[in-house]
């Protein structure tokens, strides 16, 4: 798959990934821990997938960040 080219979608894979490592978590875990699928994790992680609201509300819980910290630098 091809990344989107959106400049959300792709601030919000860069945070995505260094929020997962600093958490130390896998991608697996954190779709576990999410209810998402790792498959769909990795996909927002490259930018390739376009995650709904709902989506970027169960990863930041996930996380234990606030949502807004997911797009930091999209201003």
């Amino acid at each position: 798959m091809e990344s989107l080219d959106s400049f959300l979608v792709q601030t919000f894979a860069r945070n995505l990934k260094r929020l997962r490592s600093k958490a130390g978590m896998s991608q697996e875990e954190l779709a576990l821990k999410s209810g998402l699928d790792r498959t769909y994790v990795s996909g927002c992680e490259r930018g390739v997938r376009n995650p709904s609201l709902v989506s970027v509300e169960k990863v930041a819980s996930a996380l234990g960040v606030r949502v807004e910290e997911l797009f930091v630098g999209a201003s």
